[in-house]
């Protein structure tokens, strides 16, 4: 034990959003019970990335006796919290996408995407990666984007995208969700679905995870024909259990 500065958490003042978890890479920071909480003296270096990130100032420093940093302790921990696939895929390792990736052929003029990250697909994609980290998040079904002619220009753009077919994968991704939801700081959800009675199972997981995941974020839902269409664009309904 040493004498050192490191952040302290005022469990008062803390609105559970989690943008302190995600603005500190050392991974000191979690949530409990709705609240952030320091998880290891050891891992906090006391420089306060965390500080500015936080709205509802409820965190500072305070000097008392504490672990060292430890930094390779540190390393060691965010190697562990890469989450390993089973199929060991190179393509689903988790990447940002930059536009230049993207820019119109001088040729073919094809439009770009608006895909921003990689992987898409909710089954693989980590409850941590990184591009979660403040994201407008756009869940759609499968199908939706072959419904829509306009689909990457209406839904996707300025977005994170997963996809999901709650008919044909053999999940349930409202645990999967709300752990995404807890771990970061989301400012949006919308869901795109298809109109057919099976593809209600996406807006329900959704719907449930917004519920579970103790924070308030805003929540929206459009319904799609086959056609491609939109039917309908509301609030997505917070799964009711029982």
């Amino acid at each position: 034990m040493m004498l050192r500065k490191i952040i302290r958490i005022d469990e008062e003042k803390c609105n559970g959003c989690g943008a302190c978890v995600d603005a500190c890479h050392e991974g000191a920071i979690g949530m409990r019970r709705d609240k952030a909480v320091l998880l290891r003296d050891d891992y906090c270096d006391g420089l306060g990335a965390c500080l500015p990130a936080c709205p509802a100032d409820a965190i500072t420093f305070e000097e008392r006796e504490a672990l060292p940093y430890d930094e390779a302790a540190v390393r060691a921990n965010a190697r562990s919290r890469q989450t390993p696939l089973p199929c060991g895929c190179p393509g689903a390792h988790t990447r940002l996408l930059s536009r230049e990736e993207f820019a119109i052929h001088a040729e073919t003029r094809d439009l770009p995407s608006e895909l921003r990250q990689w992987p898409v697909q909710l089954k693989l994609v980590p409850v941590n990666a990184p591009f979660f980290s403040g994201a407008e998040l756009l869940i759609a079904a499968d199908c939706a984007a072959y419904a829509h002619g306009n689909f990457h220009a209406a839904f996707m753009r300025g977005r994170v995208t997963l996809i999901a077919c709650p008919k044909l994968d053999a999940a349930d991704y409202r645990e999967k969700l709300t752990e995404i939801f807890r771990l970061h700081a989301i400012r949006s959800v919308t869901v795109a679905r298809m109109s057919v009675p099976c593809c209600g199972g996406l807006e329900e997981a959704a719907g449930g995870a917004l519920r579970d995941c103790g924070k308030l974020i805003p929540g929206g839902c459009a319904v799609l024909s086959t056609e491609g269409a939109v039917l309908e664009r509301g609030a997505l309904r917070l799964a009711v259990d029982g």
